[in-house]
């Protein structure tokens, strides 16, 4: 019988898988169903995660639409329950006059419907409402000491939901709709030129912000098991 050999990186038909292929495999396959079994062995009060942010806002009071980043961290304080931590930075500009900043810093419950604890479904929509702080800074676009900030408190509220791609890791959307409570920044031209100016009276105003989120579980701070 004439010896057969085979180099390093060939096998015989009917051999035996490569050892170190199905070491490879294996370990492919517990890192992919990993965050599976956490999913399963744990309960969802007591996550952290961490996200970035981006929103938009529309139907301002000076028809402006403005746009924004942030960042986010949410902590999860029971099965229908979870909060909210933001920041955002909107830049928006009305025509050729102004341009504005604002600076929101604020927290939101998320109320879950139903029996949609777990992330194992696509779609986990809920309630959501809260508060924030805003400064406000309004500028001419033609001089830039021509300025005027404000800072107010606002709530929100409306509806979103999470998109699941997988028990860490999610994409939020949601609308909602934010009244601010202050003295308004108020902008008219007259025979000397733009004026920029802080109301001398407080009052309510209101705009859409419309937010998207990308967001990953980090760990558990309570309820491991």
């Amino acid at each position: 019988m004439i010896p057969r050999y085979y180099s390093n990186s060939t096998f015989p038909p009917n051999s035996t898988q490569n050892p170190c292929n199905l070491k490879n495999t294996i370990a492919l396959a517990a890192w992919l169903l990993a965050p599976l079994c956490l999913s399963a062995q744990q309960k969802p009060s007591g996550t952290f995660s961490l996200g970035t942010r981006n929103t938009v806002s529309m139907f301002n009071e000076d028809a402006a639409i403005g746009k924004g980043i942030g960042g986010q961290f949410r902590v999860r304080l029971g099965n229908k329950l979870n909060s909210e931590w933001y920041f955002d930075y909107i830049t928006s500009k009305d025509g050729s006059l102004t341009y504005r900043n604002d600076y929101h810093i604020g927290w939101s419950l998320l109320f879950y419907m139903g029996d949609n604890f777990y992330e194992d479904r696509l779609l986990q929509p809920y309630f959501i409402l809260g508060h924030c702080f805003d400064r406000s800074v309004v500028t001419a676009q033609a001089d830039k000491s021509n300025t005027a900030n404000r800072i107010s408190m606002a709530t929100q509220a409306g509806l979103g939901t999470h998109i699941n791609i997988n028990p860490r890791f999610d994409c939020s959307l949601s609308a909602q709709y934010m009244v601010h409570f202050g003295k308004d920044i108020e902008v008219k031209e007259d025979e000397e030129g733009l004026v920029i100016q802080k109301a001398n009276f407080t009052n309510a105003d209101g705009h859409l912000l419309f937010t998207i989120s990308f967001n990953y579980k980090l760990a558990h701070i309570w309820n491991k098991k």
